[in-house]
């Protein structure tokens, strides 16, 4: 049973959203908002087209929104709703910043057909890091000529 009593109206909405990207602006289908106790702080859109920026996803841009309505980073207790199944840069955000719950309308099932799948990415980093497709590579850099970065930031670190 379906604990949010807003679950099924907000997904709707977020399809819509994203429908509405589709039919307006012929780019990506995908929607999302974000809710607290029931109340919706933010709305977004897919916009990596639009900004020519491939985070511009709609779960990253309705964290975005949220923050800045709320004036802070930390957006616990918030729940996303997306029109799609998020992807791993986007659940990881949501990881971030603090979401308690995402709901999803469209399952990587429904979008594989379509080429709009996010399991790609959640495959890729299952993988050992020496397996993946892209290299990842640490290398121990330091400025000589200024103080260790990390103990600068533990000084000032709110």
């Amino acid at each position: 049973m379906n604990q949010d009593p807003n679950a099924e109206k907000y997904l709707v909405d977020s399809i819509r959203l994203a429908m509405e990207n589709v039919r307006q602006r012929k780019t990506w289908p995908f929607g999302a908002v974000i809710a607290r106790d029931g109340a919706v702080i933010a709305t977004a859109v897919n916009e990596v087209d639009a900004l020519c920026d491939p985070t511009a996803h709609a779960e990253m841009q309705v964290v975005r929104a949220a923050a800045k309505v709320l004036g802070s980073t930390d957006l616990s207790g918030t729940t996303v709703y997306a029109s799609g199944y998020p992807c791993s840069m986007c659940l990881t955000a949501m990881y971030l910043a603090g979401v308690k719950k995402v709901y999803y309308a469209y399952s990587n099932e429904d979008g594989e057909p379509y080429d709009l799948s996010a399991e790609r990415g959640y495959i890729e980093i299952a993988r050992p890091i020496e397996e993946r497709e892209m290299k990842i590579e640490g290398l121990r850099a330091r400025d000589r000529n200024d103080e260790d970065l990390y103990e600068a930031w533990k000084r000032v670190a709110p």
